[in-house]
């Protein structure tokens, strides 16, 4: 089976695998095999266990959905990372997560003091008063 997992940074993700075994808060645990029915399903937060061979490999997801049909499996999620365990993948993506929170929180600071500034200066030079 085929495998394509992306997110809006890119696709994370896209190999053959023998097995892929999902699990959801919302829609509990599911394994897809060769020709398994097609399915849509979602994922709230959750994670995906990829078997290929003798690797195994879990993608943590936040918000996706999952297609298979034909043997070939598309998960659209809005935030993903993958790790050799469900923990360390989960870890990973919360760090990323928070960095993102803090850069959004910095960048906001920013543009609130530019604004202030520009105010300042419109105040200073009497723009917009005719």
């Amino acid at each position: 089976m085929k495998i394509s997992i992306v997110t809006p940074d890119g696709e994370l993700y896209n190999e053959t695998v023998d097995a892929v075994m999902v699990s959801s808060a919302n829609n509990g645990d599911y394994e897809m095999l060769k020709d398994h029915l097609p399915i849509i399903s979602t994922i709230d937060t959750g994670y995906i266990k990829l078997s290929q061979v003798n690797l195994v490999y879990y993608v943590v997801i936040i918000n996706g959905v999952v297609e298979q049909h034909d043997n070939i499996i598309t998960v659209i999620a809005q935030d993903a990372f993958i790790g050799e365990s469900k923990e360390e993948a989960m870890k990973n993506l919360m760090e990323i997560r928070e960095n993102r929170i803090e850069e959004n929180r910095q960048r906001n600071i920013e543009l609130a003091k530019a604004e202030k500034e520009l105010l300042k200066q419109i105040k200073q030079t009497g723009a917009g008063h005719l």
